[in-house]
């Protein structure tokens, strides 16, 4: 039986247009989200102590967003930084780029060449393959990665559908492009769908088509096809030349139940974005309130992502209730297309290929429910740097963005204990140990030189119930990053187009989160206050050489702090109404020099959030 389903998506300016099947109920995600990042297994939001959002697959398409960052733009606390498009990057609680930690299925997308700052990275994330985005602010240290700072945003990609036994049901977040069954009968079950998102405010198109075929509890099978053209940017003063771009994506998932207890899933997802231009550093920027128009002929990116991996997963009888072992492989490559104002240009270029294997267990134990299990990665990174004189004489660099031919090892295990006192009470407790080796092979400062850090870090929270309703929450978290390649061997432009060099000799950074809220719970109703403090030491930034303010350098000379608040809210008025907002502030300060060896300035930290806020009625 084959149930399509196809959806048209016609995006003015900015108003977004959705033709659909109507949903009789209301969503209940809205309200009593589901989340599994946070712990590590399926939980409710609800009784999880920390603050975290979940965008599911509805809201995606209603946003109509365009990229994979944008598809975050209405979560409290987070700030999307564009510096083009197809180049957003979001801000967690004041930090981006390398300091959130990204993933997909639960494996790291962040590699040893991610970038300080804003990067383009998480946009090689196709947003229209995903079922779910979950975002966990502030920690995730432990089960996830030391250097999870910000934030976790866990990108769960789609997967096969199956029959259902019962009746149909209405259209859910998980199935939103899929039609529920109608025939109980067994034998395989066949379903797609499609959509296409228009907007003339670029003049773009976006469409994306995919199936599925399975048979429960046997196997099942998802293909997806996503493929985007975007024009010129029109604004008030007219188009905004080389800001179109190209983009393609293609997601499979295969699923075969071994048993009534094991299922093993062979996935892959890849992204290829073509000609993305970063405008403002070119002669075709546009001033706007008396910004500066860049000097650069050429300035393009194309990227191109791929992820394979290999998931067994299961129950057992024994001491291990529930086990996952995820083998997998992430290869990420960048080319960067320069021409200068004097004629001479240069390609920029990096690949890195991320192997990883990746084991969880859980037992539920006399002393709690027990999350514990190590994983291990190994980047490979080939850069190079190609410069051409107008005079068409060409030149192979010693090193591209990083050093060339190096190697880099995350290792790390840890342990958290969810514990139950009482009926009110619930604590949460881990640890995890991270080991990083940085071999830099061919760099400008040197060949063949090895360096490694480690460092344990650990997390205390707890949440008590005042009642059914009502709760609070807190704890501290701690978060360790070891330098990374770019911080080592680092060899790009700062924002304000200096050269900056990295150094082999910095240290790690740590940092220090503090968070207390409370929620209200209730069937129509929902509401969330959280306030948090970090306190960052030893930040990796950049400072000039010398007073001429030419060149730059990375350092550990940075110390500062920033805390704010967030408040979100909904109340369903109606079963086929919602009232729904957010408010959220932060405020810091950093203490660096401008000069290596100068004296430390006191100054705000840069882009963090302004205060934002939003209301949405929702039928």
């Amino acid at each position: 039986m084959v149930q399509p389903k196809h959806r048209i998506l016609l995006v003015l300016s900015s108003v977004a247009l959705t033709a659909q099947a109507a949903d009789p109920l209301p969503d209940p995600t809205l309200l009593t989200p589901v989340i599994v990042t946070a712990a590590g297994h399926e939980q409710l939001l609800s009784n999880a102590p920390y603050t975290a959002s979940v965008v599911d697959q509805v809201r995606i398409d209603e946003m109509a967003a365009q990229s994979f960052p944008e598809a975050l733009k209405e979560v409290p606390g987070v700030f999307i930084q564009q510096t083009a498009h197809g180049q957003g990057s979001p801000f967690i609680r004041g930090f981006t780029g390398f300091r959130n930690l990204a993933l997909i299925d639960g494996i790291r997308l962040n590699n040893s060449v991610f970038r300080d700052g804003p990067n383009q990275y998480w946009s090689t994330i196709d947003a229209q393959s995903l079922s779910s985005i979950e975002v966990v602010k502030g920690q995730g240290s432990v089960l996830y990665g030391s250097d999870a700072i910000g934030g976790v945003v866990n990108a769960l990609t789609m997967g096969p559908r199956y029959r259902e036994e019962a009746k149909p049901a209405p259209v859910s977040a998980k199935s939103a492009k899929g039609v529920t069954p109608t025939n109980p009968a067994s034998g395989p079950y066949v379903s797609g769908g499609s959509s296409v998102r228009y907007a003339t405010a670029e003049n773009s198109w976006t469409g994306r088509v995919e199936g599925s075929v399975s048979e429960a509890e046997r196997y099942g099978l998802h293909l997806g096809v996503t493929g985007s053209t975007f024009g010129d940017l029109r604004a008030a003063d007219g188009t905004l030349p080389k800001t179109g771009y190209d983009e393609f994506g293609i997601d499979a998932k295969l699923e075969v139940f071994l048993s009534d207890d094991a299922k093993l899933t062979l996935a892959h997802n890849q992204f290829h974005q073509d000609d993305v231009w970063r405008t403002h550093r070119t002669i075709y920027a546009v001033p706007f309130a008396g910004t500066a128009v860049g000097n650069e002929k050429v300035h393009t990116f194309d990227q191109d992502r791929y992820l394979t991996y290999l998931r067994l997963e299961g129950a057992t009888d024994g001491p291990v209730d529930h086990y996952r072992l995820t083998l997998s492989h992430h290869r990420q490559s960048e080319d960067l297309f320069r021409t200068r104002a004097n004629g001479n240009s240069s390609v920029d270029s990096f690949t890195v290929d991320a192997w990883g294997l990746d084991l969880v267990l859980e037992s539920q134990t006399p002393i709690g429910h027990l999350t514990y299990g190590a994983s291990y990665y190994l980047d490979t990174v080939d850069s190079s740097t190609v410069s051409t004189t107008a005079a068409g004489v060409t030149k192979q660099a010693l090193q591209g963005p990083v050093g060339d031919d190096s190697l880099y090892h995350l290792a790390s295990a840890f342990v958290q204990d969810e514990i139950a006192l009482g009926k009110r009470l619930d604590l949460t407790l881990g640890a995890r140990y991270t080991y990083a080796d940085a071999h830099l092979g061919r760099f400008s400062g040197g060949e063949d030189e090895s360096k490694n850090w480690d460092d344990t870090v650990g997390s205390l929270r707890g949440i008590y119930l005042f009642n059914s309703c009502w709760s609070a929450y807190g704890g501290i978290s701690q978060a360790f990053r070891a330098p990374n390649l770019d911080d080592l061997t680092g060899n790009l432009l700062a924002k304000s187009g200096a050269p900056v060099a990295g150094d082999p000799d910095v240290d790690p950074e740590n940092f220090l989160t503090y968070e207390l809220g409370t929620r209200h719970q209730t069937e129509t109703t929902s509401f969330n206050l959280a306030a948090f403090y970090t306190d960052a030491d030893d930040l990796i930034v950049s400072a000039f050489t010398d007073n001429t303010l030419g060149s730059s350098i990375v350092t550990n000379a940075g110390d500062g702090y920033i805390y704010g608040f967030e408040v979100e809210g909904a109340w369903r008025f109606h079963p086929q109404w919602t009232l729904s907002g957010f408010a959220a502030w932060q405020d810091g300060r950093t203490q660096s020099p401008v000069v290596i060896g100068g004296p430390e300035v006191d100054k705000p930290n840069t882009r963090q959030l302004p205060f934002s806020g939003s209301v949405a009625l929702r039928w």
